[in-house]
């Protein structure tokens, strides 16, 4: 027997119906920019630039993949933005946060070795190996590494949700968008965020445990107590 052919919507046929219809979908509309208008509200005035970003003891810097074991281009801007902060001054101590949930995958050990190529001191590099979302890194960095301020480091169309994400944390963060070549990730990257957007509220909202926690971690105080 065979199964009759589903049969498209049909749209309403009155004038009632049709202004109910433009009525959902504008509200739809309106409910899925509020988590970016929220993102946008709450970090008017906490983005910088590395010229002008306040000076802070810690910088964190959310991982972006690694190609071949090494920091992809897109980490390696934020890598560079942190290595040039620490060398001007602004920050003493470098949180790279990243996933570390397989053997053959480090993003925190392979920023950690891109930084001290570029004149940060290994004792000034704190790494956190259970960053898995922006939301993780910045719940671990309040509760297991003790950071209570920081300068986040991360591209333009992502660092509006990890200042929101860690001002909710409890870290009071200003952000440093590094510039980035609009490529197919760069366009993949903005078009993400708009999903994540509503994730992020909803993290903020709730307030979710991260992955990991753990017991508390005296990396961040033991580097900022080390010999620049």
């Amino acid at each position: 027997m065979r199964r009759p052919k589903p049969r498209p919507p049909r749209l309403p046929r009155t004038r009632t119906g049709q202004r109910r219809l433009v009525q959902a979908v504008m509200a739809g509309c309106v409910l899925a920019l509020l988590p970016a208008t929220w993102m946008h509200v709450v970090t008017e005035d906490r983005l910088r630039t590395t010229a002008d970003v306040p000076r802070t003891d810690v910088a964190v810097v959310f991982g972006a993949g690694l190609w071949a074991g090494e920091p992809s281009p897109y980490l390696a801007h934020r890598l560079d933005a942190a290595a040039e902060l620490y060398r001007e001054g602004r920050v003493e101590v470098v949180l790279v946060t990243g996933d570390n949930s397989r053997e053959d995958y480090d993003e925190p050990d392979a920023m950690r070795a891109y930084l001290t190529r570029h004149g940060v001191p290994d004792s000034r590099v704190v790494s956190d190996y259970a960053g898995f979302d922006t939301w993780d890194s910045c719940v671990r960095a309040k509760k297991i590494f003790g950071v209570d301020e920081a300068v986040l480091i991360s591209q333009g169309f992502h660092i509006r949700r990890a200042v929101a994400l860690c001002q909710e944390a409890g870290v009071a963060s200003y952000g440093v968008g590094v510039d980035a070549k609009h490529d197919a990730t760069w366009y993949y990257g903005g078009t993400r965020e708009i999903f994540a957007a509503g994730k992020a509220a909803l993290d903020a909202l709730f307030e979710p445990d991260p992955t990991f926690l753990g017991p508390r971690e005296a990396g961040v105080t033991n580097a900022l107590a080390a010999e620049r």
